[in-house]
């Protein structure tokens, strides 16, 4: 009896890994169906790059500059010239300047006001703003430059402008005309200052 239980322990063992080696896919199969599971992901990211790259182009020349918005500066102008309490000038700019922008703040504190602003893009492709305000001098410089202390000054025919800059950021002339101050401020170049003071210093107070 003790006889046959190692030959009975020594079948269950051949069936066992008989039946083991039997449920075991050859390798070959394995290593195809890895391999396609590793490719999936690549593909996938592949698909993702051609998609970005066909929303891309390249320039030679650096960026193409996207389309200026359309801005009515003459309507804007006219509603601020109604509605605030000190004169509005609507500034006649060369043809091709675009206006872009338009908004209101206020300066608040010691010599504070309201302030209409538009933009222009000037023949340059570069920004230009106007701002005009029944705010002091020193407290528009202060809010829109953040220093109250000159750098020097300009005279455009026979308005004096004065000049204020703070190192890194962009200068701004600011002009006395009576009733409100008007300031100048953006990228532009010199030239494209002197054009816009010039052009404010004809226009006339728009009537409300």
């Amino acid at each position: 009896m003790s006889a046959s239980r190692p030959e009975g322990e020594a079948r269950r063992i051949r069936w066992r890994v008989d039946t083991w080696v039997v449920s075991q896919k050859p390798r070959i199969l394995n290593d195809y169906r890895d391999l396609i599971w590793s490719l999936i992901p690549l593909v996938l990211i592949c698909v993702v790059l051609a998609a970005v790259a066909s929303q891309c182009s390249f320039s030679a020349h650096g960026p193409t500059p996207g389309q200026v918005p359309n801005f009515d500066v003459q309507s804007a102008l006219h509603d601020d010239a109604k509605a605030l309490p000190f004169p509005i000038r609507d500034p006649a700019v060369p043809a091709d300047w675009k206006a872009n922008s338009g908004s209101r703040d206020t300066v608040t504190g010691s010599g504070g006001g309201t302030v209409s602003t538009v933009g222009f893009i000037t023949s340059n492709g570069t920004y230009l703003q106007l701002s005009q305000s029944n705010a002091s001098e020193s407290a528009l410089a202060a809010h829109v430059v953040d220093t109250r202390s000159p750098s020097g000054s300009r005279m455009v025919g026979n308005q004096k402008w004065t000049v204020y800059h703070v190192q890194g950021s962009e200068s701004a002339w600011i002009s006395d005309f009576g009733q409100s101050r008007v300031l100048l401020k953006g990228a532009a170049n010199e030239a494209a200052y002197l054009t816009l003071a010039q052009a404010v210093g004809a226009a006339a107070p728009l009537q409300p």
